[in-house]
């Protein structure tokens, strides 16, 4: 593209969990089409899983320090949580854009192409970017970030050095350095038996003749101005706050399963006709990344207690502990849970107001 033609701005979209080879060349692309680039960074405020290792933070100091200097200086960040709507995802990215797109161009109008590899793009309505010109890639570069994750974590303590040596053809410098720094800390150990359990968890369904898709059910319980909460016992996502529940059993309704699952885990026991006065509405999160164990639904129930006095509650089943928290606290609190249940309360409770989300 000549220098005439090219963009006011280029928006790269991806999780770069980690950031590699192929990303680098898709912003290499992007300085090549636009003065200014936007790098959307997908699944910002995640908890530290084996799908979500590094913070958002960490990743644009690992792009930021894979850019020549002259180019550091043209790139802007754009960090977007994940959202249960689509909609309100390629929103919070219209709206993230059109503020830095004024800022970084001094521009009121100004054109956009986006880029984003097609692995990180699975599923999308492109149509939502509508007025955007879309570039075509170049998608030779064969790296894979899952493929990356998956030879990290599937390392033991003295394999560190020769796994990141087989990695360092698949990333930039930065990177290298990113994953050889977490290697030496104990958040490493956590993330590697996460990442060994789901992979034996696969493989004990990898003989079914399809896909499995699991069904489970999760309980908002509010009382007052709180929530009760659990931290999860066992992996996946040990120690993380999480909604109360469990797979749905054969025999009963999803409402059965929410009940029973709410007893076992916090042993909060109420007559079932109260259960069933506070019962104020149910949702279905169906997102097919939203679990790392593989394509799981969630049936959600809403539950309100009113302003009565807190039941006792007390932890029990496979859960670390049980608490009554404030809702006033969530917002802050969203990098600390389980899979998508900070959504699932968001969805109930409308806590992220403030801004482009």
């Amino acid at each position: 593209m000549s220098t005439h033609s090219k963009k006011d701005l280029a928006v790269c979209i991806g999780r770069f969990q980690p950031f590699h080879n192929g990303h680098l060349a898709l912003l290499e692309q992007a300085f090549a089409k636009a003065g200014q680039v936007i790098v959307v960074i997908g699944s910002a405020r995640q908890a530290r899983t084996p799908r979500n290792p590094f913070t958002w933070q960490e990743r644009v100091d690992m792009i930021r320090l894979a850019l020549p200097e002259a180019e550091q200086a043209r790139v802007a960040f754009l960090p977007v949580r994940d959202e249960r709507d689509d909609d309100r995802w390629f929103q919070a990215i219209r709206a993230g854009v059109d503020a830095l797109g004024r800022e970084r161009t001094g521009k009121a109008h100004f054109g956009v192409v986006w880029l984003g590899r097609s692995a990180d793009m699975v599923g999308a309505d492109l149509s939502a970017f509508e007025g955007w010109d879309r570039a075509q890639m170049d998608e030779r570069n064969p790296a894979d970030a899952s493929h990356i994750r998956d030879v990290y974590f599937g390392q033991s303590g003295d394999e560190t050095t020769a796994v990141l040596k087989t990695l360092s053809t698949m990333v930039p410098s930065s990177t290298l350095q990113a994953l050889a720094a977490q290697a030496a800390l104990p958040v490493h150990a956590e993330l590697a038996g996460e990442w060994r359990m789901l992979r034996k968890y696969k493989e004990a369904w990898s003989a079914a003749p399809y896909p499995p898709v699991f069904v489970t059910v999760d309980a908002v319980v509010q009382c007052a101005d709180k929530i009760l909460l659990i931290r999860r016992g066992q992996p996946p996502g040990v120690g993380l706050h999480a909604l109360p529940g469990g797979f749905i059993e054969q025999n009963e309704s999803a409402y059965q399963s929410a009940v029973r699952e709410l007893r076992e885990e916090t042993r909060l026991s109420l007559p079932a006709s109260t259960m069933k006065a506070a019962l104020k509405g149910s949702a279905v999160f169906d997102q097919p990344a939203r679990s790392q164990r593989g394509r799981t639904i969630s049936h959600t129930f809403h539950f309100d207690l009113g302003d009565g006095p807190l039941p006792t509650i007390e932890a029990d089943d496979d859960a670390q502990s049980a608490d009554w928290v404030d809702i006033s606290r969530l917002a802050d609190m969203e990098d600390q849970f389980h899979d998508d249940h900070f959504q699932m309360l968001d969805h109930f409770l409308g806590l992220v107001t403030d801004g482009p989300r």
